[in-house]
C-alpha cells in the first residue's frame, strides 16, 4: 500500500471512532468543571496525559483513561510517536490548542477543512482611535466611537472568550497602543491563559521602555504594519509624514526586546515593487515572519479599489513570496487563500517524479511547509494530510473578529452590515454564535461555494477569500475575483482596477 492510500486508511479509521455520537458525547461529557481540582476536567486529563500534573481527583483520572486510547489512534494516524505528543502539548498553549481541537470533534465531527471548539484567534478592533490616516484602513479609523466600551467591559469580555477557550487574543483597531487601558487589558489576557497580541503600527514602539512595558504586562506577539522599505512609499500610504522612521525603530524595538515580531504589508499597486525589499529588509530587521496581506475593498480601501491588483498580478507575487522565503530568512506568510495553492502547484512542480508523477519514497517524508490562513506549519509524511483540514480560509472558522463595541464578525475584513454581523458578545451567548451562526456555517462549508471556487480541486486548503468575495458581489459564496482560476469573475468587476504611482 503506498502512503496516500495507507494515510486515507488511518484518517478513516481515526474518523470512525471519533466522529460518532458515542465518542462525541463521551468528550462533550469531559467538558465539565471539576471543582476540586479547579479546571475543566478535559484541561486536567490533558495535563495528565502529558504529565504536567502528577495529583488529580478520581474523576479527572478516569477522565485521562478515557483520552488515552483517542489520542494513541489520533498518534497513529498521523505517523506520531505519543511522546512526539506529549513533548510538544506540554506548552500550555499548545495544550490549549489541543483542548480546542478535541472540542471541534465533540461538537461538529471531523470535517474538512476542521472547525475547533471556539476560534483559535479573536481579533478585536479595541478602538477606532487612530494616530495614523492609512488609505486602505479597513475600519476607516481616526476617531474614538462613543460606544466604544469600558475598561470594565473589555475584561468581562476577556473572560467570556478566555472561558470559551479561544488561544489568541490580537488587540487591534485604529492603533489600540493609544488606548490608555491597553497595558492593563493585555495582563489580564495573559493571566487569563491566552496567547496575547497586538496589531500596530509601531509608532509607539520607537521607544524601547513602551515595548519593555508592553512585554512585562504580557505581550507575546507584534504584528507591525510597514508598507514600503522606501519613506517615501510607506509615508504616502500611512499618510504622515516621519512614520517610516518610527515604525522601523518600533520593529528594532521588539525585535531587540524578544517579542514575536511579524512585519505586515497589504499588497497593492502602491507597493507591488517593493515586495521582494521588503522581505530581505523584513529579514534583516530581524524579525520572525513577513505577512502580505490581501487588499480587501471595505472602509477607506473602498476609495483605492483601484489598486487592487489583477488576478495575474496577485498570482505572480505569492509565487516570488514563496520562492524568496527559501532564501530570505524569515517566513513569508500570505492572507490570500491562494498561497496555498500556489505552494502545493510549485512543488508538485520542483519535486522529482517517476513517469507515473508519483513522488518517490525517498521524498514522501521530506518536511514541508504548508502555508494555511495564519502560520507555515512544517509538515511531513502522513501529517501532510493535514492541509485540507486545517488550511483554507479562516474567517468564521479558525478566527473572527470583534468591534470596539463588542459586535461580532467573521473577519476584520467583512463590511460591517446587518447581514454581515453575527452578533454581539454582550447581548448574545458567544459559544452558541460559534456553534450555530448561520453566516460562519455558510463560509466554513467549502463544498457549498459558487463556481469556480466551488469545484476547485483546492478548495480545502484555500475556498477563496470570503471578504473578498462579499466586498465585491455581496454574497459570501461567490467566487473569489482575486484568483487566476476565476478571471471571469474578475472581468465583471467594475471599473476595472487600474496601475497606480505613488
Amino acid at each position: 500500500m503506498d502512503e496516500s492510500a495507507d494515510t486515507v486508511s488511518t484518517i478513516k479509521t481515526f474518523k470512525v471512532a471519533t466522529d460518532n455520537p458515542f465518542t462525541r458525547n463521551i468528550l462533550k461529557a469531559l467538558f465539565k468543571h471539576c471543582s476540586r481540582d479547579n479546571a475543566n476536567r478535559l484541561d486536567v486529563a490533558l495535563e495528565l496525559y502529558v504529565g504536567a500534573r502528577e495529583n488529580a481527583c478520581v474523576s479527572c483520572r478516569v477522565s485521562r483513561t478515557v483520552l488515552s486510547p483517542i489520542l494513541s489512534l489520533a498518534c497513529r494516524g498521523f505517523g506520531l510517536t505519543e511522546e512526539q505528543l506529549k513533548n510538544k502539548f506540554r506548552d500550555p498553549y499548545w495544550r490549549r490548542g489541543l483542548v480546542n481541537v478535541i472540542k471541534g470533534i465533540a461538537w461538529f465531527g471531523v470535517r474538512r477543512p476542521y472547525v475547533p471548539g471556539a476560534p483559535f484567534q479573536v481579533v478585536w478592533n479595541i478602538t477606532r482611535a487612530c494616530n495614523l490616516k492609512c488609505l486602505h484602513c479597513y475600519e476607516s479609523a481616526g476617531a474614538k466611537d462613543l460606544d466604544e466600551l469600558s475598561t470594565e467591559e473589555v475584561i468581562r469580555g476577556i473572560d467570556i472568550l478566555a472561558d470559551a477557550g479561544v488561544l489568541i487574543l490580537a488587540f487591534s483597531g485604529g492603533e489600540p497602543t493609544v488606548r490608555p487601558d491597553i497595558l492593563q487589558l493585555i495582563r489580564h489576557s495573559s493571566e487569563r491563559g491566552m496567547f496575547t497580541a497586538v496589531a500596530t503600527n509601531a509608532m509607539v514602539f520607537a521607544q524601547r521602555k513602551k515595548v519593555q512595558e508592553f512585554k512585562k504586562a504580557g505581550l507575546k506577539f507584534a504584528q507591525i504594519s510597514l508598507d514600503g522599505c522606501k519613506p517615501k512609499t510607506h509615508d504616502f500610504f500611512r499618510g504622515v509624514p516621519g512614520s517610516f522612521e518610527k515604525t522601523v525603530q518600533g520593529i528594532k524595538n521588539c525585535v531587540a526586546e524578544g517579542l514575536f515580531v511579524e512585519v505586515a504589508t497589504t499588497a497593492t499597486h502602491y507597493n507591488i515593487k517593493e515586495v521582494p525589499a521588503l522581505i530581505d529588509f523584513t529579514a534583516k530587521l530581524g524579525a520572525d515572519w513577513f505577512m502580505l496581506y490581501n487588499f480587501i475593498p471595505t472602509g477607506r480601501g473602498i476609495d483605492i479599489v483601484d489598486s487592487d491588483l489583477t488576478p495575474d498580478e496577485r498570482e505572480n507575487v505569492l509565487k516570488l513570496c514563496w520562492n524568496r522565503m527559501k532564501v530570505a530568512g524569515v517566513d513569508v506568510l500570505s492572507t490570500a487563500p491562494q498561497y496555498a495553492r500556489i505552494a502545493q502547484q510549485m512543488e508538485a512542480e520542483s519535486a522529482l517524479s517517476h513517469e507515473s508523477g508519483v513522488i518517490p519514497r525517498d521524498l514522501q517524508n521530506e518536511t514541508r511547509v504548508v502555508p494555511t490562513h495564519f502560520y507555515n506549519p512544517k509538515l511531513s509524511g502522513q501529517l501532510r494530510q493535514l492541509a485540507e483540514f486545517i488550511g483554507g480560509c479562516g474567517a468564521g472558522r479558525f478566527y473572527m473578529c470583534l468591534e470596539p463595541n463588542g459586535d461580532m464578525y467573521p473577519c476584520v475584513f467583512f463590511p460591517h452590515e446587518e447581514v454581515t454581523i453575527v452578533g454581539n458578545l454582550f447581548k448574545d451567548d458567544f459559544q452558541q454564535i460559534w456553534r450555530h451562526s448561520k453566516l460562519f456555517w455558510e463560509i466554513r462549508d467549502k463544498d457549498n461555494l459558487k463556481e469556480n471556487c466551488g469545484s476547485c480541486q483546492y478548495r480545502y486548503t484555500c475556498g477563496g477569500c470570503r471578504a473578498r468575495a462579499y466586498s465585491y458581489f455581496k454574497d459570501v459564496l461567490a467566487p473569489d475575483p482575486g484568483c487566476v482560476l476565476n478571471k471571469d469573475a474578475w472581468e465583471r468587476i467594475q471599473p476595472t482596477p487600474k496601475m497606480t504611482n505613488v
